[in-house]
C-alpha cells in the first residue's frame, strides 16, 4: 500500500522536497541509529531552503540540497554510494528544469558531486545523458576531479560482502533527489545514486533516465523518485504522474497513488518519489518499508526517518 504524506501550499511561495531513498537503513551503515540521517536531510534542507529564501532559483536549491546528500557518506549518493559486484562505485545523476531542459550523466567515477556534472551536460553541452564521462570532461567542466576511491567507505564494502555472500539483499538500493518550486512560479527537479549494491558494472537504473527517475515541467510538477530502477523505467514512473495531472486534470496525490498502484505495486515493485505542484503543494509517497524525506514550505522542515 501506498503512504502519501501532503504538505499545504504556502500561498504561493516557495517549497521544497527531498529524499534520501526508500526502503530504510543499511544494517551496515545505521550503527548510530536515525539522528545522523535526520541531520543530514536537515542539513540538505536548510541548503536548498537557503537558495529559495534569497531568491534564488528552483534549479540551484534542488542542486544545493542533493550536493550535501551526495557528501554524506550515509546516503546512496557520492561519497558512501552503493558498490557495483566488482567494488567500484558508478554513479549516476540528474536534473530538469520546469522549461524542459535536462542533463544527466550515469556510470560517472571522478567528479566529487554528479549533480553538478549532470547540471553542467545541461548547460554547457548540446547533449541530454553522457555515459562514462572521462577526468577531461570533468575538468572542461570546472568541477572537482575525484580519485575513485573517495566514493568507497568502509561500511559499504561491509555490505557488498554481505550481499554477494548471499547472507542479505534488504536495503540494497537508494537514491538521494529532491524538487522544489521558487518563488517565482518554476519548478525543477534533481536525482543521484550509487545504483544497486551488487549491481552488474555498467548497469544504469532509473536516477538518468528523463521521465522515469526525474521529470519537472512549470504548471504541472517536479518529481525525483527512488526505489527499484528497473521498474521505474518500466512504468516511466515521473512521467506518467506528470501525465495524470496534465492531460487527466488529477490532483498531485491522486496522479501519484494511481501511478503507484498501475505501475509499481502491480507488478510488486517498491519504491517512492517526491514531488511539488505548480501551486507549491508538496507529496511524499512511498510503497517500501519506509523512505527518508524531508519537506515543507519554510525554514524547517518535516522528516520521516
Amino acid at each position: 500500500m501506498v503512504k502519501i504524506l501532503e504538505a499545504a501550499a504556502p500561498g504561493g511561495g516557495p517549497s521544497l522536497a527531498l529524499h534520501g531513498g526508500a526502503g530504510g537503513q543499511v544494517a551496515e551503515v545505521a550503527l548510530a541509529g536515525p539522528s545522523p540521517y535526520a541531520d543530514g536531510l536537515v542539513a540538505a534542507y536548510r541548503a536548498g531552503w537557503r537558495v529559495l529564501a534569497a531568491g534564488g532559483d528552483a534549479l540551484e536549491a534542488v542542486c544545493a540540497s542533493v550536493e550535501v546528500l551526495e557528501d554524506d557518506p550515509l546516503f546512496n549518493a557520492g561519497c558512501g554510494a552503493a558498490l557495483t559486484a566488482t567494488g567500484h562505485a558508478e554513479l549516476d545523476a540528474s536534473v530538469m528544469t520546469g522549461s524542459g531542459l535536462a542533463g544527466a550523466v550515469a556510470a560517472a567515477k571522478y567528479t566529487r558531486n554528479p549533480v553538478r556534472l549532470a547540471r553542467a551536460v545541461m548547460e554547457q553541452t548540446e547533449h541530454v545523458l553522457i555515459v562514462d564521462p572521462d577526468v577531461e570532461f570533468v575538468k572542461r567542466c570546472g568541477l572537482e576531479v575525484v580519485e575513485r576511491d573517495y566514493f568507497i567507505t568502509g561500511p559499504r564494502r561491509q555490505q557488498l560482502d554481505r550481499v554477494l555472500s548471499g547472507r542479505g539483499a534488504a536495503a540494497r538500493h537508494g537514491t538521494v533527489g529532491a524538487v522544489a518550486r521558487d518563488s517565482g512560479g518554476r519548478v525543477a527537479a534533481a536525482t543521484s545514486t550509487g545504483g544497486m549494491t551488487g549491481q552488474a558494472d555498467g548497469r544504469v537504473g532509473d536516477t538518468p533516465i528523463v521521465g522515469a527517475g526525474v521529470y519537472a515541467r512549470d504548471d504541472v510538477v517536479a518529481i525525483s523518485c527512488t526505489g527499484h530502477g528497473e521498474a521505474f523505467i518500466r512504468g516511466v514512473v515521473a512521467y506518467d504522474v506528470a501525465a495524470r495531472i496534465r492531460y487527466a486534470g488529477a490532483g498531485l496525490a491522486e496522479a501519484v497513488r494511481a501511478t503507484f498502484d498501475e505501475e509499481l505495486a502491480r507488478h510488486g515493485s517498491t519504491g517512492g518519489l517526491v514531488a511539488v505542484g505548480s501551486d507549491g503543494s508538496v507529496v511524499v509517497a512511498h510503497n517500501s518499508p519506509a523512505m527518508f524525506s524531508a519537506r515543507g514550505t519554510g525554514p524547517e522542515p518535516a522528516l520521516t526517518t
